[in-house]
């Protein structure tokens, strides 16, 4: 029988496959060196990168306030789509903390929906410049930090030059105001995303001690749970007044396209609204004008101006049921210290038997450490949850015009300190009560 077969081909000299050396290398394939100064294959130059990522974020976050803008002035006699767009381009350096200078005096107060927006898109694009020069799970501070400097540079000269149209024909905005804050907002959001996808994050959480790093995540919780608190608060206070709100809404007479701008815009201002009834829930309250106040224990206002979300302004102190308002902030510091005592816990099952071997020798000096370990991170919760809804607050009150509405908003200073007592309070309440209440499981 011939031994060769279809899966047993015939060789030359009766060579088999198993016979051939296995200590010749095959040729290696030539592969040209990049010049010096040439990017590698696959990476952009960070000026190009951090051009086309913020001008993209920028285009992206502009559009939407064209949009609602134009269905504003759809209506309006005598609008023109180049005075729209100039329009759009004050509203979108408003969105940014940009005062703008009118003939009704300064217009500083921010749509926040609009600076969240630029703020998500900017964040990308320092994931975009990241990316692009190659500084991918690098764990590179310096290069991410270049990458959001880059982007950064590009976002300050389109505010500029944004700021120089718009004066152009309308309201007057500097335009080295401008370059300076659309820098710090566009270094600052670009950074988070570049230190996220460089794996820099994951670095400084590793490298943060444990005790600092709980504190830090209850307070973000609590302050999170109490601006959820507030945003609900307000949403519930502008449905009971609807009625006002549809009113202000129709006194307009801009049609139904000019009616579903200003509606739009009044969504651009909820964040506001939101920070606001934090602020209320916390006790400070705020003003709708000078020499006014809005608080549980006191509102006092004058005229105000057409604005479907002030429909929903509370007519007098707290009484009844409503008292109970004034709990809420403590119970957002409890609920945060309740998530901190059970995730301290679960971290510890691991090591329960070793726990219990140490306390039969170290009882005391044990039990008062696993105590610190938990009643710290809840006294720290406190001043991180004061310094957020602090900056909440700094950033959603401003200027509406001369006279009474130069100021409309909290007062940062009183939110953080307030916030900070309340929270911290909260926090180790409800930390210690959950540490007392739970008995361990056994080894």
């Amino acid at each position: 029988m011939s031994p060769v077969t279809p899966d047993r081909p015939s060789r030359p000299g009766g060579v088999r496959a198993d016979d051939r050396p296995v200590d010749r290398a095959a040729p290696a394939r030539r592969v040209p060196a990049p010049r010096a100064g040439e990017s590698p294959r696959g990476r952009a130059p960070l000026p190009v990168a951090a051009g086309v990522a913020a001008g993209w974020a920028a285009l992206t976050s502009y559009l939407p306030v064209a949009i609602v803008l134009a269905l504003v002035q759809l209506g309006a006699e005598g609008a023109t789509l180049g005075g729209a767009l100039r329009t759009a381009l004050a509203g979108w350096l408003v969105g940014h903390g940009v005062p703008l200078h009118t003939e009704a005096g300064p217009f500083g107060l921010a749509p926040l929906a609009l600076t969240v927006l630029a703020i998500w898109r900017l964040t990308r694009a320092g994931v975009h410049v990241s990316r692009a020069i190659g500084a991918r799970d690098t764990r590179s501070p310096r290069r991410a930090l270049l990458a959001a400097c880059a982007v950064g540079v590009a976002y300050a000269l389109l505010g500029a030059l944004a700021a120089a149209l718009v004066g152009a024909g309308g309201p007057n905005a500097s335009p080295i105001r401008a370059a300076a804050t659309f820098a710090a907002v566009g270094t600052l959001a670009a950074l988070v995303g570049a230190t996220r996808i460089t794996a820099v994050t994951r670095l400084l959480v590793d490298r943060m001690p444990a005790r600092l790093r709980d504190g830090v995540r209850t307070g973000l919780v609590a302050g999170l749970l109490l601006l959820g608190a507030g945003a609900g608060a307000a949403g519930l206070a502008v449905a009971t007044g609807g009625g006002d709100a549809a009113d202000m809404i129709g006194a307009y007479r801009t049609g139904v396209a000019g009616q579903a701008g200003i509606t739009l815009v009044s969504v651009a201002y909820a964040p506001n609204a939101a920070i606001w009834s934090t602020s209320y829930l916390l006790g400070p309250g705020f003003a709708v004008g000078t020499d006014t106040a809005v608080r549980t224990s006191e509102v006092s206002v004058g005229a105000l101006p057409a604005v479907p979300l002030l429909a929903g302004l509370p007519r007098g102190p707290v009484d009844g049921l409503g008292a109970l308002l004034l709990a809420v902030p403590v119970l957002a510091g409890m609920v945060a210290g309740w998530l901190l005592a059970r995730r301290t816990a679960r971290h510890a099952g691991p090591e329960r038997a070793r726990i219990a071997d140490a306390e039969a020798q170290h009882g005391r000096e044990r039990a008062s450490r696993r105590w610190a370990d938990l009643l710290v991170p809840a006294a720290l919760a406190g001043p991180v949850a004061g310094v957020l809804l602090g900056v909440a607050a700094k950033v959603s009150a401003g200027p509406l015009g001369a006279g009474r509405l130069t100021q409309l908003g909290p007062v940062a200073w009183q939110v953080a300190v307030v916030a900070t007592g309340v929270i911290g309070v909260g926090a180790l309440l409800g930390a210690a009560a959950t540490r007392a209440l739970t008995r361990p499981s056994a080894p």
